[in-house]
């Protein structure tokens, strides 16, 4: 595992006077403060390579964590995942929810895993770190008139075409990009004029985050890398350019995750 020699400077930035927060990480992780952004982020990530090995891939790690994760929790947390889980069964399936907040058209999902999660009338693209998951995903896509891309989505988002996509998702993956700057970058060049992205991340600044400190499960080392509130998520995509708009505003003190949408502006 290569783990970075040196702290970074904040990603979103720049700066290099950061406050440790040595009470969030255990070692050799070094979870760090912005103090000019407030932006939270992990200093010493490993690289692309490392979370392709098969030791440190998405799909070996989940179930371990999510195991762990499921020890840790409290009543708090129970109460939390129900309330979700309510959320979930009123907003209906995951199709009918992105048609809401992006349209219909060429869909591209980053971070996709081998999973689908806007089919027709949409054409589905998709970019996926994991070699295992992005064959699977892109043997489906290619059914449905699309492909995905394997590789780091901060690299491979610029093999497409600029103003080619409908909308974007990132759901659980700007987290997990370093360069999470530069996935946006070119998400506005391949987004259309007027298209949007669908962003869900950890809430670093939820109510639960706050009551749990350490166990919180939003912690993920070293595949998490940023821990993005609903103000420094909103600085990180107005940097790129876009528009911003909260989804879940009226429960965002309680939520474990921010949802959001960036707007690329009309031409």
């Amino acid at each position: 595992m290569s783990i970075m020699s040196t702290y970074r400077p904040c990603p979103a930035c720049g700066s290099e006077s950061i406050s440790d927060l040595p009470e969030l990480a255990p070692d050799p992780w070094r979870i760090g403060q912005c103090d000019a952004c407030a932006l939270v982020y992990l200093r010493n990530p490993v690289d692309y390579d490392a979370l392709e090995a098969e030791d440190l891939a998405w799909e070996t790690k989940f179930a371990t964590e999510a195991a762990q994760r499921e020890k840790k929790r409290g009543r708090l947390k129970r109460f939390a995942r129900a309330v979700r889980g309510i959320a979930k069964r009123i907003r209906g399936d995951n199709q009918r929810f992105y048609t809401r907040l992006l349209g219909t058209g060429r869909m591209l999902d980053i971070g996709c895993a081998n999973l689908i999660r806007m089919g027709p009338p949409n054409v589905p693209f998709g970019i996926e770190l994991s070699k295992h998951f992005a064959e699977g995903a892109d043997k489906v896509m290619r059914a449905a008139g699309g492909y995905c891309l394997q590789g780091a989505g901060a690299e491979r988002i610029f093999d497409f075409p600029e103003n080619f996509f409908d909308g974007i998702v990132m759901s659980s993956y700007l987290e997990h990009e370093v360069q999470f700057p530069a996935v946006l970058e070119g998400a506005f060049r391949a987004l259309r004029p007027g298209g949007r992205i669908y962003i869900r991340v950890p809430n670093f600044s939820a109510l639960n985050r706050k009551v749990s400190g350490a166990d919180w499960p939003g912690f993920r080392h070293p595949d998490h890398v940023t821990y993005f509130t609903p103000a420094t998520l909103k600085d990180t995509v107005q940097r790129a350019g876009f528009d911003f708009k909260l989804v879940n505003r009226h429960k965002i003190w309680l939520d474990d995750n921010i949802q959001a949408l960036a707007i690329k502006p009309a031409a």
